[in-house]
């Protein structure tokens, strides 16, 4: 599927997407995180709501607060270090309050205010989208403008790795959001996805084809990951086959949940239901 793209944005400048929400981009490009992480500042009544700090790096908590004035609240969309890293830096230095899901899936870190799948902050609303991350949330304002973090972001998929990665509820939380026809994404990395249902509607066909080839692809004799792998992604980046074997193992997962495949050790073969 076409996925979107944007020249590299400064790291650390505070730029403005949209009227009250400005967006800080940490300097941690790479494979998995195309520019860097963003991390959002929302317009609040009591002062800036920084969401997902980002990585632990100095300079950019330096650049966050510098652009914020005063942080009223610290919001973490989930628990993966390129989102979660700064937040104890910028805790100490603001003094302002973590909020995060109900269920951290870091034990490192636990919020001071804990939010559930429905609960409303400053006019954002929580969405629990497991999938990703178990923990993670989406904020959606009644407007059509939703914080997707890495739900759903527009310059690449997102790896779904077990234990805390869940194929199945990847595909429920993708289609949670299909159902809701908001109007544009700001996501966790890369640019704004405008008219997001019919790009959310190709992650999941994508996904979809992908998880039928996966299933056509193992037969009566069990066979690895890697090897699974090595025939379904011989175009992928050698950087990313790591990525790409925890996507197949959470669709092997799902395939094993269904009866359609069979685990026999670190082997897997067509199950029943095939």
């Amino acid at each position: 599927m076409a996925f979107l793209t944007e020249p590299p944005p400064p790291w650390g400048v505070p730029l403005e997407v949209l009227p009250g929400i400005r967006r800080v981009v940490a300097p941690n490009p790479g494979k998995m995180t195309y520019h860097g992480t963003n991390t959002y500042l929302l317009d609040d009544q009591d002062g800036t709501i920084v969401v997902d700090p980002g990585p632990d790096d100095a300079g950019h908590v330096a650049a966050v607060l510098a652009a914020s004035g005063r942080v009223s609240r610290i919001v973490i969309t989930h628990t993966h270090h390129d989102h979660v890293g700064a937040a104890p830096a910028l805790r100490a230095a603001c003094g302002a309050p973590a909020y995060g899901f109900v269920r951290s899936a870091d034990p490192g870190f636990a919020a001071d205010v804990l939010l559930d799948d429905g609960d409303v902050l400053a006019g954002w609303t929580m969405l629990h989208t497991p999938g990703h991350a178990a923990d993670h949330l989406c904020l959606a304002r009644a407007n059509g403008v939703v914080l997707t973090a890495d739900h759903v972001m527009g310059w690449s998929s997102s790896v779904v790795s077990p234990p805390q990665g869940d194929m199945a509820a990847y595909f429920a939380s993708l289609r949670r959001m299909i159902a809701r026809n908001d109007r544009l994404y700001l996501p966790g990395h890369g640019p704004a996805v405008p008219d997001p249902v019919p790009f959310v509607q190709g992650l999941l066909d994508h996904r979809l084809a992908r998880e039928e080839a996966i299933a056509a692809t193992l037969g009566t004799t069990p066979r690895g990951t890697r090897s699974l792998v090595n025939a379904l992604y011989s175009q992928v980046d050698p950087v990313l086959l790591g990525a790409a074997e925890r996507n197949v193992i959470s669709h092997l997962l799902k395939l094993e949940a269904e009866g359609r495949a069979v685990r026999e050790g670190d082997l897997w073969r067509a199950g029943v239901n095939f």
